[in-house]
């Protein structure tokens, strides 16, 4: 008889009410997999999306969560059990082909645990093997699991994608998201002066933005281009999307980048080709990033260089009310499930 759990699940796509915590079955280890006794899982727009639904078909019913960190507690079959009791964080990128890392013909660009697989908002998971990073020894498992989406997005968007390197000008939109947050300590660590967009200037002025403008006063874009000296920023990591690309896009500099990650307010850009021509211009899209990178930025999260901020921690039990807060726009970086496993049915089994 199979082993159950509890997991937030939902069966249909839908708003926050479709989300429910229930028994469902615990996952087993498949060759190349890990079982992992969640600890912490955070939740990313990305999660509300698949909620309310892509164009992508998903595994139904449905586990979201692409972070999430805990304790090895099985392996699959022939796998290496020195896996078992160490504490990780799940890298929740899959299918490398986008990367070049892989060849399959027809294989999936990208994949992600989480969206096109089961995550990790349950109180057990499982992940490849290869997607492990151990934590260091008591590593808060709610700040790993923090960092790891978000950190990974917004390492691969500013520097593969955007050219980020010291002595450039960055914007930073969405600044107070999870991306956000991160993105704009990348940025300060890569010494880069950083322009921060966002309507909660007072929580982001702790992350180490040079400026920062409100989002919410008409007047932002000329006051960000008087802050560059009229020069524009080189390059802006954007999630915002259509209710505000035609600002950034005169925002840009010469020769400046706007690299694309989401579009909350729409999927629709405005783009007026002459300036894109005339100011030779790009617009490049972006999404997760590579293993190395993944690795890059969990190393700077582990030393404490980059501290995803983390606006509550709440019980797997209130994952319906957690995808009501994100929704909201409200949160200041990351809002995290705690799983708590019934000890005595692990103990049981």
């Amino acid at each position: 008889m199979p082993v159950k759990m509890l997991a937030a699940v939902f069966r249909e796509n839908g708003g926050p009410e479709v989300v429910s915590v229930e028994e469902v079955d615990r996952p087993e280890p498949a060759p190349g997999e890990a079982r992992i006794r969640v600890e912490a899982a955070s939740l990313n727009h990305l999660d509300l999306w698949v909620r309310h639904g892509l164009p992508i078909e998903i595994p139904m019913p449905h586990i979201g969560g692409a972070d999430f960190a805990g304790t090895v507690d099985a392996v699959g079959s022939g796998g290496d059990r020195g896996w078992i009791g160490r504490r990780v964080v799940v890298d929740p990128s899959l299918g490398y082909a986008w990367y070049g890392l892989a060849t399959l013909a027809g294989a999936d660009p990208l994949r992600i645990i989480g969206e096109h697989t089961q995550g990790g908002f349950a109180e057990f998971a499982v992940a490849p093997v290869a997607n492990l990073v151990e934590l260091p020894e008591g590593f808060p498992a709610s700040v790993a699991a923090g960092g790891a989406l978000v950190g990974v997005t917004a390492w691969h968007g500013l520097f593969a994608q955007g050219g980020l390197r010291a002595g450039k000008r960055v914007l930073v939109t969405a600044a107070s998201g999870g991306v956000g947050t991160v993105a704009v300590q990348i940025a300060r660590l890569a010494g880069a002066e950083v322009y921060a967009l966002t309507s909660r200037t007072a929580e982001v002025s702790v992350l180490g933005a040079d400026h920062i403008f409100d989002r919410r006063e008409p007047a932002w874009p000329r006051e960000l281009y008087r802050a560059t000296g009229r020069r524009g920023v080189d390059i802006c990591l954007d999630s915002v999307g259509e209710a505000i690309w035609p600002d950034i896009l005169r925002a840009l500099a010469v020769g400046g980048r706007l690299v694309c990650y989401g579009a909350t307010t729409g999927r629709h850009g405005h783009v007026d080709i002459r300036r894109l021509f005339w100011h030779k211009q790009s617009i490049v899209g972006s999404t997760m990033g590579t293993p190395a990178d993944f690795r890059a930025v969990m190393a700077l999260v582990f030393d404490g260089r980059i501290a995803p901020p983390i606006h509550a921690e709440l019980p797997l039990a209130e994952a319906r009310a957690a995808h009501r807060l994100l929704e909201a726009g409200e949160v200041f970086g990351k809002v995290v499930l705690t799983p708590h496993p019934n000890t005595d049915r692990e103990a049981a089994t």
